[in-house]
């Protein structure tokens, strides 16, 4: 098994230099990959350059030079659900778990999230699970209806998350673990 855990997006440049350099420590997806590293887990937490614009072929470039097969786990977190379920679905690959993490996708709004869900992608992925928390936005919220609606799996709300942002949240994210795991 490998798995591959995508950062959120941030609003600019140097946004996103606080949050995945200046402050990698206080971010839950660095403490995952280290956890399943310890396992013998091999991980990825690559940075996807300019992800403030979300563009699809910038996230499609970056991505596609990662092992993905039917033993990889995807994480995303915000935007790059959207990104993963786009990506899963134009490719048609096959992986072994695909977990959401507050998910994000508004159509019409910016390029990264102009596609149609494709329902196809619950038949290739052999599990499917969503992190939503009882304080994420009603924009999220809509969101997670947006992918639960199409691709069914199973929805983990956790207490007090927010938006699952460094700043909402401690640096360990043990139930994120647990299902990447189990």
């Amino acid at each position: 098994m490998n798995c591959i855990i995508l950062h959120g997006c941030s609003r600019s440049p140097g946004e996103a230099e606080r949050i995945l350099v200046k402050e990698a420590d206080r971010y839950w997806i660095f403490w995952v990959r280290r956890e399943l590293e310890r396992r013998g887990v091999e991980a990825a937490t690559p940075t996807i350059p300019e992800h403030w614009k979300m563009e699809y072929e910038i996230f499609k470039r970056e991505f596609e030079k990662l092992r993905v097969d039917e033993e990889t786990v995807l994480v995303g977190h915000s935007c790059t659900t959207a990104f993963l379920v786009r990506w899963l679905g134009e490719s048609g690959r096959r992986v072994k778990k695909l977990i959401l993490v507050a998910p994000w996708k508004f159509p019409g709004s910016v390029d990264l999230f102009n596609f149609e869900v494709d329902e196809g992608i619950r038949k290739r992925v052999g599990e499917i699970v969503f992190f939503t928390s009882d304080n994420e936005s009603e924009l999220g919220k809509r969101s997670l209806e947006i992918f639960h609606r199409a691709l069914d799996g199973e929805v983990i709300e956790l207490p007090g998350r927010g938006h699952y942002d460094p700043d909402e949240m401690g640096p360990e994210f043990p139930e994120l673990l647990e299902v990447i795991l189990r």
